[in-house]
């Protein structure tokens, strides 16, 4: 049966975020041969209340067909952002028709929160001594409001296991694929993104507010260093020869490119050879030694102290975990 997501829509939604589970869970397709092209992936919405119209932040309501039962089928549960949290925001309590709607969340089920959605999930007591993440300019209130929680207000999104929060709006897009990509591997995450025409994966601790996300024109950027790396992940990449294809000094082209990706290119670089591990570990046969050699790390040793402290496994569990769901995968 496919893994079922209730969207939980509450008055006061940003339909951006409301549709984000719907787009990037609903469109994650089987790549197995016995089920190829199968959902694996149920998505619902529902309210707190019975069937109905739920209020948004715009001009408009939305017609939700599933009431609060729909949270005690769910194995993953996501809470979007909301406009009107009354209580929740102010006081850090959940009113009487949230509370006994969570309530009926089976124990075990997988908890998310896209943007402000983490006030909901602190005040129900799922984050208490846990690290969370929120939208930026929300950070300071919500750990004043929630000091029991670990808050990380630089980070795009935050995977505890069984409760993972995200930072706002795109920020909920890259934890859904992350979690297809925790679920059933990059090749099944990937498809989606490209389906979807967004960036296959931007790393969670990447930072929420760059300076400079969209240079302006009169400043040059580093979007041809990053191509020209990406076309050599498995040679040697040094820092002066990434400048040198912008024209610029090292401090001046460390700096631009910080201000316009969020992390230094050395982090950038070990994001991007993970990436080429992963694809390689679950899409070919080759021997360790050789995977690591095409993803830019040299050595097995190397490869495995990165996939290790960006995943949590070797090589060896992580192939064995994902290879045989993209076997048939392009």
């Amino acid at each position: 049966m496919p893994h079922r997501v209730a969207v939980l829509a509450l008055d006061g939604l940003l339909p951006f975020e409301l549709g984000i589970p719907a787009r990037i869970f609903g469109r994650s397709l089987d790549p197995a041969p016995g089920n190829k092209g199968g959902k694996l992936y149920e998505v619902v919405t529902c309210s707190v209340r019975p069937p109905g119209p739920v209020r948004t932040d715009s001009d408009y309501a939305i017609l939700v067909e599933h009431g609060p039962e729909a949270l005690a089928t769910a194995d993953t549960v996501v809470i979007p952002a909301s406009y009107e949290l009354g209580p929740v925001f102010e006081e850090g309590k959940l009113t009487e028709e949230l509370a006994a709607a969570l309530a009926l969340v089976r124990p075990g089920t997988r908890m998310v929160s896209i943007c402000t959605g983490s006030y909901v999930l602190a005040a129900a007591g799922y984050l208490d001594g846990r690290p969370a993440t929120t939208h930026w300019s929300s950070a300071d209130h919500f750990q004043r409001l929630f000091p029991q929680v670990r808050v990380d207000p630089d980070v795009l999104f935050i995977d505890d296991g069984d409760v993972l929060t995200s930072a706002g709006v795109a920020a909920g897009i890259d934890l859904c694929l992350h979690l297809v990509r925790r679920d059933h591997g990059s090749a099944v995450a990937n498809e989606i993104a490209r389906r979807t025409v967004v960036p296959p994966h931007r790393d969670g601790g990447q930072a929420q507010y760059i300076h400079r996300p969209v240079p302006e024109p009169q400043f040059a950027t580093t979007t041809a260093a990053r191509a020209w790396a990406l076309g050599r992940l498995e040679r040697p990449i040094l820092l002066r020869d990434m400048a040198r294809q912008e024209s610029m000094s090292v401090r001046t082209f460390t700096r631009r490119f910080r201000e316009e990706v969020g992390v230094s290119p050395g982090q950038w670089l070990t994001q991007q050879r993970v990436e080429r591990a992963r694809h390689l570990l679950e899409s070919s046969d080759l021997p360790i030694d050789q995977v690591a050699r095409d993803a830019g790390f040299g050595t097995a040793t190397s490869l495995r102290q990165h996939l290790q402290a960006a995943l949590g496994v070797p090589p060896t569990v992580y192939r064995r975990t994902f290879r045989r769901a993209s076997a048939d995968t392009p």
